[in-house]
Formats: C-alpha cells, structure tokens, sequence
C-alpha cells in the first residue's frame, strides 16, 4: 500500500481502518458510538459503518481522554462538552487532528517496512541464476608448453 503522511483524501472510511488509525479494536468503536453521542458514523445500505474524517478526529480525542488521560467515560463526555465536541458539527480538535496524522504516517512506513520484507524474502528464496555466457570448468588439464627462444642475442 501507498505510504501515508496522513489521511487518505477520501470521504468515508471503513471500521478497520478507523481502527487501526485511533489504536482500538472495532468492537471498542462500537462502543463508543453508544457513550458518545457525537460519535456516529453513517450506516450504508448493508448496514457498514462509515466514519467521516471528523468522526475519525473525534474517535483519537476519546481514546486519549479515556486512555492517555485515565478519563472515565462520563468523565470524558463532560471534558468533551467543555470543549464543544459533544455535538456532531463542532469543530475538529487540532491536537487530535496532529495525532492521527502522525499515526497515519506511522501505519504507511509499516506497510512500505513490510513490503520491503517480502520482497527480500522472495528474492532469497530464489536460486542463484547463471549468468549468460559463462562455462563451469569441471576439471583442469595441465599441458605443456614449449617456449622457442627465437630472440635476437646481443
């Protein structure tokens, strides 16, 4: 996958990805959207969650506030309140903005790592190919050679 300086420029984005971007496990963002009512990803017609870009920002601010800053949930929900984030149209929070960019870029450097190891693996599990136009000496004959001295003496 492409390597990521930060969120892909896309409009919606899958529970796994969103996942992986804030650093909770999917069923802990489906928990969230019960707790925080700001948290509400659009629901397809097959019923996937999407997350806007803003939905993702918030889902960075909860974890740091639940995890980084031992928040309890109604803890969290009044700090989120001070803020004005508890409502869906609030502004993104710029710290959680900066979070999730840097974690975005750290998910692409491990991608473009894990790339890379693959194909070190492939190229070593290759044998070694012979080069064109090049003989194996399987043996080594001596012969004799006989010199004439046919130089102008002085």
């Amino acid at each position: 996958m492409v390597s990521r300086t930060s969120l892909p420029d896309k409009l919606f984005f899958k529970i796994g990805e969103v996942a992986d971007i804030v650093g909770v496990k999917p069923h802990v963002l489906r928990y969230w959207e019960t707790e925080f009512a700001a948290l509400r990803p659009l629901k397809t017609r097959g019923a996937h969650r999407v997350y806007k870009r803003r939905d993702v920002e918030l889902a960075v601010l909860i974890r740091r506030l639940l995890h980084e800053q031992g928040y309890t949930i109604p803890g969290a929900r009044k700090k989120l309140r001070e803020l004005g984030r508890d409502r869906v149209t609030s502004e993104p929070d710029p710290g959680a903005a900066h979070e999730m960019a840097l974690r975005a870029e750290l998910l692409g450097l491990r991608e473009s790592l894990v790339a890379l190891m693959k194909e070190l693996d492939s190229i070593a599990s290759e044998p070694p190919a012979a080069a064109a136009g090049t003989a194996t000496v399987t043996a080594v004959v001596p012969s004799t050679v006989t010199i004439a001295s046919k130089l102008p003496v002085r």
